[in-house]
């Protein structure tokens, strides 16, 4: 069994529709995969219906922005549930931040010779319910001002780069909280990817494992080299935390992130969905 548990569609910053990702998922002979859309659960229906036509499941997820001292952090939330009062504000809040920012960025850009009208990043943003940066970047694209996102982000749209802007994102500790609390299971996405294992020590995680926080870490992941994917994986079983894997796949927004290219064990997948029993989620 193949199973890609966190891409993205086009209601968030991935390029297919919650339906075409899904006949993409078939096509590359995936057996199950989690739709994880950044900050809302808007394109899970359409996912799922279209699973049975093509012959995988789909599974319900969410990528929630959060923040551990300043710093960003993605945690990922499989099967929570999309009416919980909780969770449902605090994702507004995520996304009204990101709204929030996008008219300084593009001031930003403006500054530097690079203006990007109104009805040019309104089409790279199609469905989705809030603008992120990866719609900047696109529109950026479009206009000619960089070959790609990778170069967008690298030399303009970075944390550290000349056109960012900050926002506001939950702090971590209430990201997983939410998350369980909604009957969900929380697995900090990429944690070691991009030069971030310094603001997720292993002391951090065993602290939030230890508390119950934590289920979670997703260990093979393309911004992870195979020397961290073992001190990851044995670190996930010295904290006893499921140790997932997947493509997060944006279609053609990551080139190099294509459907399956990382799986996760089918051992996991039945541990994940035993606890949103428990909790009362909803996975599929």
């Amino acid at each position: 069994m193949r199973i890609d548990l966190h891409t993205h569609s086009s209601v968030s910053d991935g390029t297919d529709s919650p339906s075409e990702l899904v006949a993409a998922a078939a096509a590359a002979g995936l057996d199950v995969v989690a739709l994880c859309d950044h900050d809302t659960f808007d394109g899970l229906d359409e996912a799922v219906a279209a699973g049975p036509g093509v012959g995988v499941r789909v599974l319900r997820g969410l990528e929630m922005s959060a923040q551990h001292q300043w710093d960003s952090v993605h945690v990922l939330g499989y099967g929570c549930r999309a009416d919980d009062t909780a969770l449902a504000a605090e994702l507004a809040r995520v996304r009204e931040g990101r709204n929030g920012r996008v008219p300084a960025m593009l001031a930003n850009l403006a500054r530097h010779g690079m203006p990007v009208p109104v009805d040019v990043l309104q089409r790279q943003v199609g469905a989705s319910p809030s603008v992120g940066r990866p719609h900047i970047a696109d529109a950026m694209v479009e206009l000619g001002y960089v070959a790609d996102r990778r170069e967008a982000f690298d030399t303009w749209l970075a944390d550290d780069r000349p056109i960012f802007v900050g926002r506001y994102a939950a702090p971590l500790g209430r990201a997983l909280d939410l998350i369980r609390g909604a009957g969900g299971v929380a697995v900090i996405a990429h944690p070691w990817g991009r030069g971030s294992r310094d603001q997720l020590p292993p002391a951090l995680l065993a602290e939030l494992a230890a508390a119950g926080r934590l289920d979670g870490l997703e260990v093979d992941h393309q911004d992870h080299d195979d020397a961290t994917r073992v001190e990851l994986r044995a670190l996930a079983d010295r904290l006893g935390l499921l140790a997932t894997g997947s493509s997060d796949y944006h279609g053609l927004g990551k080139a190099d992130h294509g459907l399956g290219c990382n799986t996760t064990a089918p051992e996991v997948l039945a541990a994940i969905s035993e606890r949103v029993g428990e909790r009362g989620g909803a996975l599929a």
